[in-house]
């Protein structure tokens, strides 16, 4: 089956300028294009803008979409090296998760401690403001 940007835009949920993008890059080889010179997208140009999609959420830039395109091209040959660049992806990935893990945890923490405050079962304290002082009140 085939299918024009929008086409493969909205199945994607993709910006057509991304995808425009991305082609004007090189990113997106083999697309044909039809008789008035539009490109036309096949099954296999959309499984490969899923991996890119993909790719870019794992915070891959272009140049870096465009040397695993260009190794993914070389075919069989090229698999350790694309499994070692992305094995290095997904330990970039595996920190920005703990990162975020610590994020959230601290964010329960203080929900946690905010709440403690509000129900009187612990005093107020601040790392920025002597809370010892009185609270001057606007007029």
């Amino acid at each position: 089956m085939d299918y024009s940007m929008k086409d493969v835009c909205d199945q994607l949920g993709m910006q057509y300028e991304t995808l425009r993008f991305y082609c004007n890059e090189g990113l997106v080889p083999n697309v044909k294009r039809d008789r008035n010179n539009y490109r036309v997208f096949d099954e296999r140009n959309v499984a490969w803008l899923k991996s890119l999609l993909c790719l870019k959420k794992c915070g891959m830039g272009i140049k870096d979409m465009k040397h695993y395109m260009n190794l993914c091209m070389e075919g069989v040959s090229s698999i350790p090296e694309r499994k070692k660049l992305l094995a290095g992806r997904k330990e970039y990935l595996l920190e920005q998760i703990a990162e975020l893990s610590e994020s959230i945890d601290y964010i329960n923490n203080k929900q946690e401690y905010f709440d403690r405050i509000l129900a009187g079962e612990i005093e107020y304290t601040s790392n920025l403001i002597d809370t010892n002082q009185p609270v001057a009140q606007n007029k």
